[in-house]
Order: C-alpha cells, then structure tokens, then sequence
C-alpha cells in the first residue's frame, strides 16, 4: 500500500507500488546529480572550444576547468577516430593562457602602419573602380536581355489577337519567358548590390585586419572566439602548439604586413608597394 498527495490532502492508496520508495528516491538523486552538472558544465564559456581539431586524429579539443579554477584544453580522444589509441591524445593537456597567447601572435600578423594602410586603400580604391566597370556591363547586358524578351512576349501577344497563334501556345511561351525575366531581374539586383557594397566591405575587412590584436586581447570568450572564426580556419593542435590558416583576404593582408616589414628592414620601401599592390 502506498499514500497519495492530491489538492494538499494525503490519500491512502489501494494499489501496491510498482517500484519501491527506496528505488525512487535513489533514481531521483542520480537525475538530479545529473541535472546539476550538466547545469555546471554550461556555466563557463571556453574561448577556443569547437575551434581547433587535434593534429593527430581529427578529433576536438574541448576546455575544462582543473582545480576549479584553471583551464586546460585537451584532445576529446574519441576511439574510432583515434586509430586504436585514444588514451594518448586524451593525456595531453595545454593552459588556454598558451592558446591565448600562440592566438594573439597570429592576429599580430595583420598589424600594420599607416603608411601600408594607405597603399592598400589606394590599391582597395583601383580595384573598386574595376569592380563597378564589371558589374555596370554586366547589369546592361542583362538589361537588354531582359528588355528583347518583353518584345517578344508583345510581340506574340499581337500574333495571338491576329490568330496566328493559338492562346495556348501564347501561354506556354510567354510564361517560360516571364520567369528568364525574373531570373535575370535578381541577378541584377544581386549586380547592383555588389556594387554598393564592394568598397565598404573592403574598409571593414581593413578595419577587421589592422585591429584584430587589440580586439582580441580586451573581448570576451564568445567575442573572442567570433573573430577567430572570421579570420582564420584550419586550426589544428599538436603538443601544445596551435596551427592555422588565414581566410582570405586576410591571408593576402598578413602577406602583405610581412612584405612590409621584410622591406622595412632592408629600405626598400619603393619595391614593397609594388608588391603590395600585386597581391591586390
């Protein structure tokens, strides 16, 4: 027999239980305990989680606090990915201080002085105005693409009134022809917006670049792991060392900034805006 709860009033069951109090209570408490880990586990936000695969075996690295306050990043050393020896990639441990610092260094690479700036706004500005001379010939010749299949939509209109035709050829026709229109109307659209936006997403991406470092040093966890995502991809780990792949353009930036600097050192200043803008 067992007691009832209803309405604030205690009832006296009829029924045995089907699972004993004692067995409840204990499934209760390991739910609860996992509950409340799982609660745990989604209180910290790890900056480089879900962004680097180790070296070794494809697998993820993932952060964990140690010593509840310290945290390591570590191989997740799944076995089927691991070629039968998970335990020695899960073994390996690396502070997200290195990480932080082997990440910061990356960005630094985008670093560069006023005087780069300007030799990449000029060569941004040339390559703008390619960039609209193509998108501005692109929108005429769709145009007038656009412009020839009304004329032959009205003109088979005519053709259908004089009966040369039948309605249902009409139709036929001028509706395949009506849906190339609207084709070839959201490829202009998608011309014409390009062309607006070429320019300003270049600026932004100069912006992106030249202050990555500082952005990255004084932003949280999730900010942190944002613009990683934007600027670089590929990113491995091995024996607590990161590597990783610029985007583009950012790939051409860092070149650029190290063509920069390489000519810098050797007071070639003339040569490296040549290079700079052939990389542009």
């Amino acid at each position: 027999m067992h007691q009832r709860q209803w309405n604030g009033k205690l009832y006296q069951g009829k029924h045995e239980a089907l699972v004993p109090v004692e067995l409840w209570e204990r499934v209760q408490g390991v739910m609860d305990g996992r509950n409340a880990s799982k609660h745990c586990r989604m209180t910290h936000d790890f900056a480089f989680s879900g962004l680097i695969a180790c070296a070794r075996c494809g697998c993820s690295v993932v952060g964990e606090i140690k010593r509840h306050k310290c945290i390591y990043y570590h191989c997740t050393g799944y076995a089927d990915k691991c070629r039968g020896e998970p335990a020695s990639c899960r073994r390996k441990y690396v502070r997200e201080e290195v990480l932080e610092q082997q990440f910061t260094a990356m960005l630094g690479r985008l670093r560069f002085d006023d005087e780069v700036l300007e030799w990449v706004r000029e060569a941004l500005h040339a390559s703008d105005a390619d960039e609209r001379r193509e998108h501005q010939e692109a929108i005429a010749r769709l145009q007038a693409e656009h412009a020839r299949l009304g004329e032959r939509i009205s003109a088979m209109y005519v053709d259908k009134l004089d009966g040369k035709i039948t309605g249902a050829f009409f139709e036929e026709m001028s509706g395949k022809w009506r849906e190339e229109q609207r084709r070839l109307q959201r490829d202009i659209e998608r011309h014409e917006e390009a062309e607006q936006s070429y320019m300003d997403e270049g600026l932004r991406i100069l912006e992106i670049a030249r202050n990555a470092q500082a952005l990255f040093e004084r932003q949280p966890a999730r900010e942190k792991r944002r613009l990683l995502k934007i600027v670089l991809s590929k990113c491995t780990w091995e024996d607590g060392e990161v590597v990783a792949t610029f985007r583009q353009p950012f790939d051409i930036l860092a070149e650029t900034t190290a063509i920069a600097a390489r000519a810098a050192t050797a007071g070639q200043a003339t040569s490296a805006k040549n290079e700079i803008w052939l990389g542009w």
